[in-house]
């Protein structure tokens, strides 16, 4: 019975989190679909989900499109493989779809595509050094630490110089499924520092390149699982 307890648990997290994560989905293959000729990437680990050899209309460059929630940080993935782009000087196009809730089903409120110059890249890290990463990620992964001793010493260094020095956000995920150390850009400073040209506040037709994105589409808002009952 506590079997079956516990596979009924995974499956609707499961279910669940394949729900939040659809709008993301719809976005990506959207531009895929409607820009890079229905490209599929080989593998949904590799660094760009559109590599530069595929993008032959738009600056020939790697391409990275995000569905994020309007007005929350960009979450730009793992943090070292983040800072060693910043390291290469790689120039590249972020593809932007802002969403919000609207009961039931999901809309989008805002679209940018925007270049990102190895300068601008590079100075969003500043001060922050390679070493510096490496040393939190360390304590992020050290098994020997249990999550609270994890969590707790990775606070303490990620509030601290030079992390709170630098634009780039350094976020800690410990738990017991996962420790990682993944990186975001705040909403305001995606528009002040790699956007500014672009208009951060809602639209109504929000378009990249002159196309508008897809309607609404049926997405509900995320839901924690609730906590089932003990057999007694």
């Amino acid at each position: 019975m506590r079997i079956l307890t516990v596979f009924i648990v995974l499956l609707t997290i499961c279910v669940r989190a394949d729900e939040v994560q659809h709008h993301g989905i719809v976005f990506e293959q959207w531009v895929r679909d409607t820009f890079f000729g229905g490209y599929k990437p080989k593998s949904y680990t590799q660094i760009w989900d559109i590599p530069a050899e595929i993008n032959q209309n738009h600056g020939k460059i790697p391409a990275n499109p995000k569905a994020i929630k309007y007005g929350s940080p960009l979450d730009m993935g793992d943090a070292l493989r983040q800072f060693s782009i910043a390291e290469k000087g790689e120039r590249f196009l972020l593809i932007i779809g802002f969403w919000t809730q609207a009961g039931e089903n999901k809309k989008w409120d805002n679209a940018v595509a925007v270049e990102v110059t190895p300068e601008q890249y590079r100075k969003l890290w500043e001060p922050i050094t390679r070493d510096d990463l490496e040393k939190l990620d360390a304590v992020v992964k050290n098994k020997s630490l249990s999550l609270d001793e994890a969590r707790e010493e990775a606070q303490k260094i990620k509030s601290g110089t030079p992390f709170t020095k630098s634009v780039m956000q350094v976020n800690p995920k410990i738990n017991s499924s996962q420790r990682r150390l993944q990186c975001s850009i705040r909403f305001a400073d995606f528009f002040h520092f790699l956007a500014p040209q672009a208009d951060s506040t809602m639209q109504d037709k929000p378009a990249i390149w002159g196309v508008p994105l897809p309607d609404a589409f049926a997405s509900a808002p995320r839901k924690l699982p609730k906590k089932l009952e003990q057999p007694k």
